[in-house]
């Protein structure tokens, strides 16, 4: 079977929030003809999320509430890339914001829509090996966040158990897993 794309025929924008959202709807053509009317479509920012290790293997972790939940989550340093910022540049200034680290070896570890119908943002997961801290937490963002160090396997059992509440912590992380075994 040859998949072919959609055609847009109209498209309108219903709420722009620049440069942070903007959704609208659009009229498509499907391969076979048919027309949907009303199709939804979603932007938002693209960012990076990064799995670090130190040389020790212990992972770096972030504790915070988000709002989107309404929870405490653990997760990972992330955050949005800014206009024309490369991803893992971004991915790289995020984890020295967050965690006051640096690492010397970055791996990609994928580039994934947030969502496959309306679209989204992308994220762009990394692996960022023998991390050090190099200065001090100048996050400045909204939340508090706590960081700690937790070794793999604990994480792994935090995962598993649902401390984890952002699809895109629990994704990079699993990536992250594959590339290291």
């Amino acid at each position: 079977m040859i998949h072919r794309p959609w055609r847009t025929r109209d498209r309108h924008t219903l709420l722009s929030v620049p440069p942070w959202l903007e959704v609208g709807t659009e009229s498509v053509e499907l391969p076979d003809g048919r027309v949907v009317e009303d199709y939804l479509w979603l932007t938002h920012r693209d960012f990076a999320n990064v799995i670090a290790l130190t040389p020790e293997g212990d992972v770096l972790c972030l504790r915070s509430y988000k709002h989107g939940p309404r929870e405490v989550t653990l997760q990972f340093p992330a955050g949005l890339l800014r206009d024309g910022e490369d991803p893992l540049g971004g991915a790289q200034r995020e984890l020295l914001e967050e965690t006051g680290y640096a690492a010397p070896r970055w791996e990609p570890l994928g580039r994934f829509v947030t969502d496959s119908n309306w679209g989204g943002a992308w994220m762009h997961a990394f692996l960022a090996r023998d991390a050090a801290l190099v200065q001090a937490v100048e996050h400045g963002d909204l939340e508090d966040l706590e960081f700690f160090l937790l070794p793999l396997d604990d994480v792994k059992k935090r995962v598993r158990a649902g401390e984890v509440k952002l699809l895109s912590s629990a994704a990079a992380f699993a990536l992250a897993l594959l590339t290291l075994d």
